[in-house]
């Protein structure tokens, strides 16, 4: 599971160097989509053989199931580290994500996440001032 979070740069041609950490997490491939609060999450190709079949079984009737899957799946491209284990993040992603020179690489269960730097900064003081609802942590310490 990848862990951590490391603060890389964005080069001119919207490459990623991808921290040694995560590397072997995406060796064989990843999958760029949009993600939530405005970062962009990546996908191991087999992860994201099992989010597929997650949005293959929501409800086609339903409006609001397929609004996700065309926010999720429409943005996915596939991507492969090249040879300085950098990652191409397309133009509509990083538009979308608010990444221009800097980007936080941060690891997630499952996933990784790349955010701009200020969205960041929100997202974790908005966790430290408002903590999750105590049901959802119930489990998490033993």
């Amino acid at each position: 599971m990848p862990f951590g979070e490391y603060p890389y740069t964005i080069d001119d041609k919207g490459r990623v160097v991808m921290p040694p950490p995560f590397r072997e997490f995406v060796e064989d491939g990843m999958i760029l989509t949009r993600g939530m609060e405005g970062c962009l999450y990546v996908f191991p190709l087999a992860s994201w053989r099992r989010v597929e079949e997650q949005l293959e079984g929501l409800p086609l009737t339903d409006a609001e199931s397929r609004a996700f899957v065309r926010f999720f799946y429409s943005g996915a491209n596939k991507a492969r580290l090249d040879n300085q284990s950098r990652v191409s993040v397309p133009q509509t992603l990083r538009a979308f994500a608010g990444l221009d020179s800097e980007v936080i690489v941060a690891g997630a269960p499952g996933r990784l996440e790349l955010w701009n730097p200020a969205r960041w900064e929100e997202a974790i003081s908005a966790v430290q001032h408002t903590p999750p609802k105590p049901d959802l942590l119930a489990n998490f310490v033993a």
